[in-house]
């Protein structure tokens, strides 16, 4: 049994008990997850195979670049730089993705891996997804080279049309060391003299096209890909060794927790934070999520605070001018900007902060997580006021919502609820639009479950969950023990997820601390645990199937189980009644009593394991 998770909004389907429709839904996505984990190992063995560039050992100008970082490097930034150094230095091309939210250190690492590049005398190639990302890269890597003899250049729509054909040249003859743009940077008569590593920021927003482009243009060259959107650690470890992922989770060390107000709407409240925004020198983000009202309500504000510079941002503009708006804001223009969620991700503009979101009620929690997350990006602090009609006229959900945003306004509050999202987000992004949908219609954990089964039966491994049908009997923890049938059920699916025999001993240890011994007359009780240390020796030897019929113990054993089969049944046979089955089951007499059958197999299980090893060290 796993839990059902989704993306935000995703309505689980409900089938009838016996139905055949969801035994076909997992048909379904068991067959798209084969092909990809298919897909993921041969992209895998294809990079195995290829020879990149080796990048030389820093030298003293990489020592002076790193300690001209103005901060303190986070514990996830340095340790993620170390390994994206080590790939530069490995003759194997890299294909890195690093994960960090907006403002939590991804640049610096980024730039740090570029000036190695250059300084190792190759050129770099920095491509993001729109023109204002491409602007915020260039200003902060310009700012960031400025003491190093490093040309950096941008291509974008705004960059006229000579200028742009003087940087095709210089780039061709190798002046350029590293070009900052959209995908402008791929397109035909763009030569680099010597690539050695291209960044990708946003690689999920690129179109196929432009896709198509960056595997021809990445071939044998190093590739650091960066994401904003979280991604969750059970897919990390999955992909572990086929797709290489830093995270940086870890804040910077100067971040202040942004103050929270669930308010409902007041002109005076709005003036007021806005005043105060602008007195300090700062930017305000204004959300207000109604196309067809944005204009009057800018006209609003801009009655309320007479002096702001406004601005107004929402998809429906034309790109050119969505683009000129948002520049504006970004280099101090516009100090004001009333815009939709098209700010939810990417900018990063530290002197904004100030967060005013109209009708917060009517936004999810991860959407409203999001958009707070586009303040408080310096040591100033910050504000997020979510205003809202009366109390009375929102729903029950909106207001837990709210108050969770309030409740956790500190820096790794442990924020989960609303990270879930975004992290399934973040996980369709790697995995493609076709897994999401698989993602929605089977849940997050049961996919993952069988992604990585899927991906360890590829590689010719026992899957590390393998399994194992057990009927012996009922199965269950006694209520004369755990009264409550709610800490049952986690109780019984966190020792679903066990793999150890001594994971499950610790357990059971902190189950009776918490609880109290286990009665020796609790018999319920006592065999679940032998039942379940059973269920763990048979995952580890292969076992498929342990039951119970009418007067005797039946036994199948996995083809590809990792233990001598000609020495089992040579072992077994010594055992009186026991029988080998056409189906390749084993069959034997059970005991007088259901703990000595299970004493029995357990004891079974341990002399086979032991055989396997005798047999390794014979070999």
């Amino acid at each position: 049994m796993q839990r059902y998770s989704s993306a935000e909004g995703a309505q689980p389907r409900f089938d009838k008990l016996g139905s055949t429709h969801w035994a076909k839904v997992k048909r379904r996505s068991k067959k798209a997850i084969r092909d990809l984990s298919e897909e993921l190992l041969k992209l895998y063995a294809k990079r195995q195979q290829q020879v990149g560039y080796a990048f030389p050992v820093d030298g003293p100008e990489m020592a002076e670049f790193e300690l001209s970082f103005p901060f303190e490097p986070t514990r996830d930034q340095i340790e993620s730089w170390e390994t994206i150094k080590s790939d530069l230095e490995s003759s194997k091309p890299m294909d890195r993705l690093l994960v960090g939210d907006v403002g939590f250190g991804k640049t610096e690492v980024a730039m740090r891996a570029a000036a190695k590049v250059v300084f190792g005398g190759k050129q770099v190639a920095f491509l993001c997804p729109t023109t204002v990302l491409c602007f915020q890269h260039y200003r902060n890597l310009k700012e960031r080279f400025a003491a190093f003899p490093i040309r950096i250049e941008m291509m974008n729509r705004f960059v006229e049309k000579s200028k742009m054909n003087q940087i095709r040249d210089d780039l061709e003859k190798g002046t350029v060391d590293i070009l900052i743009g959209t995908h402008q940077v791929l397109g035909k008569g763009i030569q680099f003299a010597e690539l050695g590593l291209v960044i990708i920021d946003e690689e999920q927003r690129f179109g196929v096209s432009h896709k198509e482009k960056l595997k021809k243009l990445r071939v044998n060259v190093d590739q650091l890909s960066m994401s904003a959107t979280p991604i969750p650690r059970s897919l990390h470890m999955s992909l572990t060794g086929l797709r290489e992922i830093s995270l940086i989770e870890t804040p910077p060390k100067n971040r202040l927790a942004i103050e929270t107000i669930v308010t409902p709407w007041s002109d005076e409240m709005i003036q007021s934070a806005i005043h105060f925004e602008l007195k300090r020198k700062g930017q305000v983000f204004f959300v207000h999520n109604r196309v067809e009202s944005i204009e009057s309500m800018a006209a609003r504000i801009q009655e309320l605070v007479p002096e702001a510079k406004m601005g107004i941002g929402h998809g429906q503009l034309p790109e050119q001018d969505l683009e000129k708006v948002m520049l504006d804001f970004m280099e101090g223009r516009v100090n004001v900007l009333v815009s939709t969620t098209i700010i939810e991700n990417g900018l990063d503009i530290p002197n904004a902060n100030t967060l005013i979101v109209h009708r917060a009620d009517l936004f999810g929690l991860s959407q409203l997580y999001q958009l707070r997350g586009r303040v408080g990006r310096s040591d100033v602090p910050a504000f997020a006021y979510l205003m809202i009609p009366s109390q009375s006229e929102i729903t029950d959900d909106a207001r837990k919502r709210l108050q969770a945003l309030e409740d956790f306004s500190e820096l790794g509050s442990g924020f989960r609820i609303a990270a879930l999202d975004l992290e399934l987000r973040g996980a369709g992004n790697i995995l493609g639009a076709e897994q999401s949908g698989h993602i929605g219609a089977i849940g997050y954990e049961l996919y993952m479950k069988m992604l990585e089964e899927s991906i360890q039966d590829l590689q010719g491994h026992l899957p590390a969950i393998n399994d194992v049908h057990i009927e012996l009997g009922k199965s269950q923890i006694a209520p004369k023990w755990i009264d409550h049938s709610a800490d049952r059920l986690v109780i019984y699916k966190r020792i679903s997820r066990l793999k150890e025999l001594a994971d499950l001993e610790t357990y059971r240890e902190e189950l009776e601390d918490r609880f109290g011994a286990i009665s020796p007359d609790d018999k319920d009780t006592l065999e679940f645990f032998e039942k379940t240390k059973l269920k763990l020796w048979a995952q580890k030897l292969g076992i498929h199937q342990i039951i119970t019929k009418r007067n005797d113990v039946f036994i199948k054993i996995s083809p590809s189980a990792p233990i001598n089969i000609p020495k089992i049944i040579e072992m077994t046979t010594r055992i009186a009644g026991t029988q080998f089955h056409l189906d390749g089951s084993i069959s034997m007499p059970s005991k007088s009593s259901m703990s000595e059958t299970i004493t029995m197999l357990i004891g079974l299980l341990k002399s086979w394991k032991k055989t396997q090893k005798d047999s390794k060290s014979n070999d």
